[in-house]
């Protein structure tokens, strides 16, 4: 049993054992990232040192934090940072989390008004022991980032609240300008990537807030074994659930604990995702090895 409560087969601990042990990669010249610069980069950094400030940006050691930060985007994780569950390619930590806290919303828009970001971004760990798999705090957080600062535009990328309606509704009520849930990886290799997620879930979740009247995106990782093939057939998927923006990134193995890279994939695939997802119908596509999924936020609108 694991730590979380949710328990593992023999076969899929032997796939994760399996996986970790092959050779790592090295990494290729397109992936080197320049060095943050800028006023307004300087000038945020400042605010989140001398603040405490806490953002996604910062603990996840984004590659675009100084162009993100310099073009008035941040990114904020919210209901602490311990997750119900272990996904194969995420390095937060998989626990038991300590209780959500009433008082987080107010302090998280307090941030977004000191930093004055334009356009901020909210996701959050999962949280599959509450019974409102933290939706509640979610909608809370909306609300007082509007409260605070009714100019700041609001991207939510949600966790799938185990495909429960009446959590992802409140997502759908405060309508934030875009709700992302992230598809991570293809059909075949989600059960080893997302080990609680569903592929068919997350699609159903995504379908569900666009028939509510969300603007939906999604994000996948390429790098894991996926075959260019199934790459597609996931673009079909997200565009017959109404998905309208997707961003594809390079996969980056955070610990020697985690999926190993399969594959460095050229920025010339990455080309070819995005002209073949923009002939699908996306109406916005990100498709580069340092893509993430905030990446450009602000111009998803």
């Amino acid at each position: 049993m694991a730590e979380n409560g949710f328990d593992y087969s023999p076969l899929m601990q032997q796939e994760l054992v399996e996986t970790t042990e092959l050779p790592r990669l090295k990494k290729p010249d397109w992936l080197r990232v320049k060095l943050p610069t800028g006023e307004n980069y300087q000038k945020v950094r400042g605010l989140v040192d001398k603040y405490k400030l806490h953002t996604i940006c910062e603990s996840g050691n984004c590659p675009n934090m100084g162009e993100c930060w310099g073009a008035g985007t941040a990114t904020f994780m919210i209901l602490g940072n311990i997750c119900t569950r272990s996904c194969g390619f995420c390095a937060v930590a998989t626990g038991r989390p300590l209780p959500a806290d009433p008082n987080e919303p107010m302090r998280v828009a307090e941030s977004v008004k000191l930093m004055g970001v334009k356009h901020c971004v909210i996701t959050s760990v999962d949280r599959d022991e509450l019974k409102d798999g933290g939706s509640i705090i979610w909608a809370e957080t909306i609300k007082a980032i509007r409260l605070l600062s009714p100019e700041t535009t609001i991207e939510t990328l949600i966790p799938d609240f185990k495909g429960e309606r009446e959590n992802i509704q409140r997502l759908i009520d405060v309508m934030p300008e875009i709700v992302s849930h992230n598809m991570e990886t293809v059909r075949r290799l989600t059960r080893q990537v997302r080990i609680q997620a569903k592929y068919d879930r997350s699609l159903e979740v995504l379908k569900f807030l666009g028939e509510g009247g969300c603007r939906t995106k999604s994000g996948i990782m390429v790098g894991l074994g996926e075959k260019q093939e199934e790459v597609l057939e996931t673009l079909d998927d997200l565009r017959h659930a109404g998905v309208e923006i997707i961003t594809i990134g390079q996969y980056l193995q955070p610990t020697k604990k985690h999926l190993p890279v399969a594959e460095f994939v050229h920025p010339d695939t990455f080309a070819f995702y995005k002209q073949a997802a923009l002939e699908k119908g996306f109406r916005y596509v990100e498709s580069g090895p340092l893509v993430r999924s905030s990446y450009h936020a602000e111009k998803h609108l």
